[in-house]
């Protein structure tokens, strides 16, 4: 569990607690579990609205479906994503807005918008993302993919020791950042379950998330309805909200701080019992 003395989380000038939630708005027309629901720009800004009056302390936008799909190129990224930004922005001044990208170019437009966290899902294929966080003074989330290009899927990878291999690049791109001037305070470390890595390496990590808090750097968790969860439990995309309820608690108790989900009500409530029975 998180200690009191933990290493701070600041972004937007808030500083995020023990448990914050971020809350996953895609402007995608293929995304794997909304199906496109939130896909225009109306859908997307009451879905961010419902995501704030429910507890989300912070919006994650993203413009490209995470797996293989039609290309979308950085154009059609930046139409996606630069406007909903700025009117979540103007709307919400409170929250922490996040984007979901690995390009530069979408980093630094976005940033301008008034995105306060840059979330790379894959693990740092553009160096210059980092660069980009650190000239506009906003967050960086480093991720693990196991070195995939992005939007790919592995094709019988394997670890030595998967934890160690994560714990050493979301580190190093992590220290990475600091060197290039991203503030400390402003950085997150995640696994990336089923990024780069089957279901055994996923619940893998989810055991041992214990030892990615240990590095002192502020761990988030992005299992929300993920494959992995499926495929332990046998449930298809639509029915896996309890098990990922269970792996967020899970996560909580090993020292996970931030909570990446598409219901934000039920991880609200998941994590404040978890709060209320556990140590401080």
């Amino acid at each position: 569990m998180t200690s009191p003395d933990a290493a701070p989380l600041r972004l937007n000038g808030r500083d995020l607690g023990r448990h914050a939630i971020m809350a996953v708005v895609n402007r995608t027309p293929d995304s794997f579990f909304d199906k496109g629901a939130t896909y225009g720009f109306g859908a997307a800004l009451e879905a961010v609205d419902r995501a704030v009056a429910d507890g989300a302390d912070i919006i994650d936008i993203g413009g490209v479906k995470a797996g293989p799909g039609e290309d979308v190129g950085v154009a059609e990224e930046l139409r996606r994503v630069v406007d909903l930004v700025a009117a979540v922005r103007d709307r919400h001044p409170g929250v922490v807005i996040s984007v979901d990208t690995w390009r530069a170019e979408v980093g630094a437009a976005v940033a301008e918008a008034g995105a306060d966290l840059l979330n790379d899902t894959w693990g740092g294929p553009d160096p210059a993302l980092a660069e980009v966080a650190a000239a506009h003074g906003v967050g960086l989330v480093c991720a693990h993919a196991g070195g995939l290009d992005p939007r790919t899927r592995p094709h019988r990878i394997g670890y030595d020791d998967v934890v160690a291999d994560v714990i050493g690049h979301v580190t190093a791109e992590a220290e990475r950042a600091v060197a290039l001037g991203v503030a400390r305070e402003a950085i997150l470390i995640d696994p990336a379950h089923d990024f780069g890595k089957n279901t055994r390496h996923s619940l893998e990590i989810t055991r041992r998330l214990g030892e990615l808090t240990a590095t002192g750097w502020p761990v988030l968790v992005a299992v929300s309805n993920k494959d992995f969860i499926g495929e332990a439990l046998g449930r298809p995309v639509d029915k896996r909200g309890v098990g990922t309820m269970a792996v967020l608690g899970v996560s909580a108790l090993l020292g996970a701080r931030v909570f990446r989900v598409h219901d934000v009500a039920a991880a609200r409530r998941a994590l404040d019992a978890v709060a209320a029975v556990a140590p401080e």
